[in-house]
């Protein structure tokens, strides 16, 4: 208990939180680092599989591949981008938090392209729709709430995971902790460990919120059915 009181009292310091080294830029870079490399994961990962999920070829192979980047620890990436002219630079980081943020996104948008159902579908080419006008006014709205589910899980684990950045000298939160192992300071330490934790929270909230609001179905499926007036008179005795 002593710790995580020390912790507040570090928190709540208003010495902590300003310069170039304090827990507000930090934070800034954090959120940089985070929206950088979730924009680029998605940039990369739904053309893939918007295209993959309409014409239902490739995309188990398509999510095998991306899914090693689940199975490659985010820390090994970096060490292998240090070989490279990258080197120790605020690059490493992001390309090893996209790798790491593409996988949920591949995944979630592929999959919610091909639960769209079948038959609507069908009626939408019945309708004479060709297939980039299938894709863009029928499959999508379907599969928005998975795609975004997808953007939520990847946005909430680089956050959780950009705290790597302090290993390659870059900034972020991760400088809060390692900075507290340097000076052995436990408080520090647990204080930069709990800001990662509520950002987290706070992208979780946030992205949740995005995706109710994204969702093109949400007023549809919230829109009152508006009855005849031969029914509303049938039903009322009028």
């Amino acid at each position: 208990m002593d710790v995580l009181v020390d912790a507040f009292a570090w928190l709540t310091d208003p010495e902590n939180w300003q310069g170039p080294d304090g827990a507000a830029t930090r934070l800034i870079e954090h959120l940089q680092l985070t929206v950088t490399s979730v924009v680029i994961a998605c940039v990369i990962a739904i053309p893939i599989a918007l295209w993959l999920g309409h014409i239902g070829k490739g995309g188990t192979l398509a999510i095998n591949v991306s899914n090693i980047g689940r199975a490659v620890p985010t820390f090994a990436v970096l060490v292998l981008l240090f070989l490279t002219p990258l080197g120790l630079s605020v690059w490493s980081t992001i390309i090893a938090l996209v790798l790491f943020a593409i996988p949920p996104i591949l995944t979630n948008t592929y999959v919610g392209m091909r639960e769209v159902d079948r038959d609507v579908v069908d009626a939408a080419r019945g309708m004479g729709m060709g297939g980039s006008q299938l894709m863009r006014k029928v499959e999508l709205p379907l599969a928005v709430p998975l795609l975004m589910n997808g953007v939520r899980l990847a946005a909430v684990q680089v956050v959780a995971t950009a705290t790597i950045a302090a290993l390659v000298a870059g900034g972020g939160l991760g400088r809060i902790i390692t900075n507290g192992f340097g000076r052995q300071d436990l408080p520090q330490i647990v204080a930069g460990a709990i800001l990662v934790a509520a950002l987290a929270l706070v992208v979780e909230a946030l992205m949740e919120w995005l995706q109710r609001r994204l969702d093109p179905m949400r007023r549809a499926r919230r829109a009152p059915v508006r009855r005849p007036p031969d029914v509303i008179e049938a039903v009322t005795g009028s």
